[in-house]
């Protein structure tokens, strides 16, 4: 059976939680008897963990440093909704599967299978199934940065970046690390862009066209730059082989 990352997402965010967030039913006793409270409480511990599906995409996989890095990439050509946010958000999901493929994939065979034929318990599933994401972030995490936040407390100074780290540690020190490595691409795709900018604005100053808005005439060489290098494709197969 094959992952379907969605599905596999919101059974991630609902056993990483902690095992007292894990454990959403309630016993109702012997009767079966339960509180008005308590199924209100089991219901809308349900609904929050279901709202925070889409952020479990955005923590833990590639997603963070691919839309970053394409929404830079936009400003540098000069428009401002063209591709749109959409479409963006779109190509970087995609990017995401292509990448996080494999990773899904052993997630699911390890640790949900096993889990939904009740060969495993709950909790040794969740360690199976989080596995090979803890794997991928701890292999993504800048080591100064994880240090960085591991001295904001006090009982996790001084410890090393490791696949078990606390989640509490790897996910912000992966977002981060991902974040700021976006940034680091950006600027280097920025360049060229901010090179054909500057040419054409000393032309026209050299022209005498002061008046002219520098950006309005640089935007269709800047197209056409990038059309004729194929750069979606380029900047597309160069973050993914980023990962691979």
């Amino acid at each position: 059976m094959r992952a379907s990352p969605l599905f596999l997402a919101a059974t991630l965010l609902l056993l990483a939680l902690p095992v007292e967030a894990q454990q959403l039913s309630i016993d109702f006793g012997a009767e079966g008897e339960g509180t008005l409270a308590g199924r209100s409480i089991q219901l809308l511990l349900v609904v929050t963990v279901l709202s925070l599906v889409p952020g479990l995409l955005v923590m833990i996989t590639c997603f963070p440093f691919l839309v970053t890095t394409l929404s830079i990439l936009r400003q540098g050509i000069g428009l401002q909704q063209s591709p749109p946010n959409m479409l963006i958000v779109t190509l970087a999901l995609f990017l995401t599967y292509f990448v996080m493929e494999p990773t899904f994939t052993e997630a699911w065979t390890t640790g949900i299978t096993p889990l939904v034929d009740g060969e495993l318990e709950v909790e040794e599933g969740v360690m199976r199934a989080l596995a090979p994401f803890r794997e991928f972030m701890a292999a993504r995490v800048d080591p100064e940065t994880y240090a960085a936040l591991a001295d904001l407390r006090p009982d996790t100074t001084g410890t090393n970046l490791a696949p078990d780290s606390p989640l509490s540690m790897l996910v912000p020190s992966f977002l981060l690390s991902e974040i700021g490595r976006a940034f680091e691409v950006g600027f280097l795709i920025f360049l060229p862009f901010l090179i054909i900018d500057l040419v054409v604005a000393a032309i026209l100053m050299s022209m005498g066209m002061m008046m002219v808005p520098p950006a309005v005439v640089a935007l269709p060489f800047k197209l056409a730059f990038f059309a004729v290098a194929d750069g979606w494709t380029l900047i597309s197969g160069a973050l993914v082989r980023g990962y691979i």
